[in-house]
């Protein structure tokens, strides 16, 4: 059975999690297949909920595969596709099949996905979704009313570390922290020193929460320029593409990971975070060969 992700925070030294992509359709194989690959190489897998607004199997039924299969499951929810009923319906339902862990988002806008006809709920935002948890969690639903049987979520958020202007950023976090989180997963972070200023903001106003660091291996130029021009929040720096240009033909994956791993590394030795989750969209089996890498294995 997996260590609960709330006791890693809690005395693990260097946290580990990674995602699981859902597919996009009722063929699971592939998901089952990375969870059997994962489960045992990382504290947590964390489930995308929609990602990008795309239509995709839900987090929920990959967080229940990965609990039935000896995973510690994190479940992402965003606002973007419930209204607060759905919303703690499926958390009642979550926490009733031993998901215990949240990820508590505002979600992308319908804009950037494959179903720009469907309509955005957000009836909450992340803050107030945190304030949700933290209601079901003490006994009773968002309308006072008392709920029959407790739950006990460990909740987390996102931050954009590298966003510019930072300032409005920090705001938001700082109202996430006053909401009451355990830990703050990044989005992707490619100059340590950001993530430095980032961490000391933080532990300025509740050292107890656990910083994991988002890790995004860059595979190409042509990648890195994408997500400087359309990833909002994300700053790949010129050294760093330089780097990519120089690899030779056909090692672009090979020296993502490099990157990745010796940014790990660094993480890990100049404790600038509590640890790191990896997103490796699409690749999610060669993980393990970033954790090796970075020597996490």
């Amino acid at each position: 059975m997996a260590t609960p992700f709330r006791e890693i925070l809690r005395t693990k030294s260097f946290v580990v999690t990674t995602e699981v992509g859902p597919d996009k359709g009722s063929n699971v194989s592939k998901a089952i297949e990375h969870i059997g690959l994962l489960k045992d190489k990382v504290d947590g897998l964390n489930v995308t909920d929609n990602q990008s607004s795309v239509m995709r199997y839900p987090s929920l039924g990959t967080c229940l595969l990965i609990k039935e299969h000896g995973g510690e499951p994190v479940l992402q929810v965003t606002c973007r596709d419930r209204n607060r009923l759905a919303i703690q319906a499926d958390l009642l339902f979550a926490y009733s099949r031993g998901i215990s862990n949240v990820l508590c988002l505002t979600g992308d806008s319908i804009d950037v996905g494959d179903h720009k006809e469907a309509k955005q709920v957000f009836d909450l935002d992340s803050v107030q979704l945190i304030h949700l948890v933290h209601t079901l969690n003490s006994g009773k639903d968002m309308a006072g009313n008392e709920l029959s049987g407790g739950i006990d979520f460990c909740i987390g958020t996102s931050a954009s570390p590298s966003s510019d202007p930072l300032e409005p950023q920090l705001i938001k976090v700082e109202k996430k922290l006053k909401a009451g989180v355990s830990f703050i997963q990044t989005q992707a972070v490619y100059e340590l020193d950001e993530l430095k200023r980032f961490a000391e903001f933080v532990r300025k106003m509740d050292e107890e929460v656990k910083i994991l660091a988002g890790i995004v291996p860059v595979i190409g130029v042509k990648m890195a320029a994408y997500m400087n021009e359309n990833v909002p929040g994300i700053f790949i720096p010129q050294r760093l593409i330089d780097e990519l240009a120089e690899a030779p033909k056909g090692t672009g994956v090979s020296k993502g990971i490099e990157i990745s791993a010796r940014m790990i590394r660094q993480l890990k030795e100049e404790r600038i975070c509590d640890g790191v989750h990896i997103m490796f969209i699409g690749r999610e089996e060669r993980v393990p060969e970033i954790l090796e890498a970075a020597g996490l294995l």
